[in-house]
């Protein structure tokens, strides 16, 4: 996505560095789900507060076809759904890690969190649709202004 006039990027990146608060949903604090729910929410798209019910939301989405603003989940107690982020492009995913508040990380860490993702779904974001549906417009714009040679007759 670009970085001018992108809603997600926006929204995610006045609330990096936050503190890790668990069952936090605001600025003061956030829990993992807490911080999905709190951007979400600024997009105009309503979660459910638990990173397992999250998993139950949108359409799942393969590794290979993450897209920003897919939610990536994990299973950080090896049993269940109990870690969620927001993809953002570049293999990395922005959370609200437990040790260090709201940050950025690679989903390919071959220490945690790769051992431990368990799938991603993708949840219709008005804002972001329309941000694409614009770029979309521009670029066909931006093709058909292109001017042609007149046509040679031999």
């Amino acid at each position: 996505m670009a970085a001018d006039n992108d809603p997600l990027m926006d929204t995610v990146k006045d609330l990096y560095g936050t503190p890790y608060k668990a069952s936090g949903t605001s600025k003061k604090g956030f829990d993992c789900s807490g911080f999905t729910r709190y951007v979400f929410d600024a997009l105009g798209v309503e979660l459910p507060h638990s990173s397992a019910s999250q998993y139950q939301v949108g359409t799942k989405v393969d590794k290979a076809d993450l897209q920003p603003g897919d939610l990536v989940f994990f299973k950080t107690n090896g049993r269940s759904i109990s870690h969620v982020g927001i993809y953002i492009g570049d293999n990395t995913f922005v959370h609200a890690d437990s040790s260090q508040g709201v940050i950025k990380t690679k989903l390919n860490d071959p220490y945690y969190w790769s051992k431990r993702y368990a799938g991603a779904t993708r949840v219709a974001i008005p804002a972001l649709t329309a941000q694409s549906e614009a770029k979309d417009k521009s670029n066909s714009v931006q093709a058909a202004s292109i001017e042609t040679p007149p046509a040679t007759q031999e």
